[in-house]
């Protein structure tokens, strides 16, 4: 396994190092480095805090500024931050008007923001909306609920925009909720993922071989398929996704999103195809977003995520942000 690494112990802290310092406009260590976090925070907005697992980049770090995140924790790769983390987050973050926590829906990820936020409750107002739009865990019928994947983006930018904008606490956790059944993804792999601390791939595909519904943290999908032509792979995701999504509107917000191995020339042969489908089925993309936003490390794959959204959620998309991965309108 080669990777620019000093060593496998060190990667995430010297990692993380190197993003606030090429970053500082928008980031600053919080105490002891337990989190990343707004250089400027805004007195009197709620502050919106998410992380996870390390691996993920540009997500949750990359997202941290202006009409997105107030705070993002990192833990170890593909390990959730500590409780300890979050609440110094919560502690340095609120400025009056509480916490709204972003939480995507993993075991180790809801069991430890809901600690923290048991933990901060006596000193500060704490709700917690969790990102759950992929299809392949409801598919596979093992009951673990819908994971948490590129989807998170929407929702902590929608969120992020919304509490720029002064929307309480109360009113922040509801559009979160509300958002959870209008957006949905779904990825395929070409390769496994390389864990540096194993030094072995998460699974292994044959030359002929796919594996349809991946998670992003190197998980094997529901199903190994024969490798076939973008158009079927793009279209088999397609298919899942308008089947499991619910539709309030016929205007969407399409994301094609890199796993960290996919260059940028596949990606947007990949929107091409996925924009075809939906004109197919008569559904409208008022906007869209190609790129790199939610890795799985070196995975060769890509996911495709849709949003049904509102005209005043188009309008929070739409809105000034500020962020490392993310900026316009500024």
């Amino acid at each position: 396994m080669k990777k620019f690494m000093n060593t496998a112990e060190t990667m995430v802290a010297e990692s993380i190092e190197g993003f606030v310092r090429a970053h500082e406009e928008f980031v600053a260590f919080g105490v002891e480095r337990k989190c990343i976090r707004r250089r400027h925070l805004v007195p009197g907005k709620v502050a919106i805090i998410s992380g996870g697992g390390a691996g993920h980049e540009p997500m949750h770090i990359g997202f941290v500024g202006r009409g997105m995140l107030d705070a993002a924790c990192v833990g170890h790769i593909f390990t959730s931050p500590t409780p300890s983390q979050i609440v110094s987050a919560i502690e340095e973050t609120d400025t009056g008007a509480g916490c709204l926590l972003v939480v995507k829906n993993y075991d180790g990820d809801v069991m430890n923001f809901e600690i923290a936020a048991e933990m901060a409750a006596g000193q500060h107002r704490i709700e917690m909306v969790l990102a759950c739009d992929d299809i392949e865990t409801v598919r596979a019928g093992d009951g673990r609920g819908r994971r948490g994947v590129a989807g998170t983006v929407i929702t902590e930018r929608l969120l992020g925009a919304a509490a720029e904008r002064g929307a309480s606490l109360a009113e922040l956790k509801a559009i979160g909720d509300s958002l959870s059944p209008r957006i949905r993804s779904m990825g395929v792999a070409l390769t496994g993922v390389t864990v540096p601390h194993t030094q072995r791939p998460t699974f292994t595909l044959g030359s002929s071989e796919i594996e349809m519904g991946v998670g992003i943290h190197g998980e094997p999908g529901y199903s190994r398929q024969p490798f076939a032509n973008a158009d079927t792979i793009v279209r088999r995701l397609c298919e899942a996704i308008v089947d499991d999504i619910k539709q309030a509107t016929d205007k969407g917000l399409l994301l094609v999103n890199g796993l960290g191995g996919t260059p940028p020339a596949e990606l947007y042969l990949a929107y091409n195809i996925v924009r075809d489908f939906l004109c197919e089925h008569d559904l409208r993309i008022e906007r869209s977003l190609v790129g790199t936003y939610a890795t799985s490390l070196d995975m060769q794959g890509l996911s495709v995520t849709l949003a049904f959204l509102s005209d005043e959620e188009f309008s929070l998309w739409d809105s000034p942000i500020s962020t490392a991965a993310l900026r316009w309108g500024c």
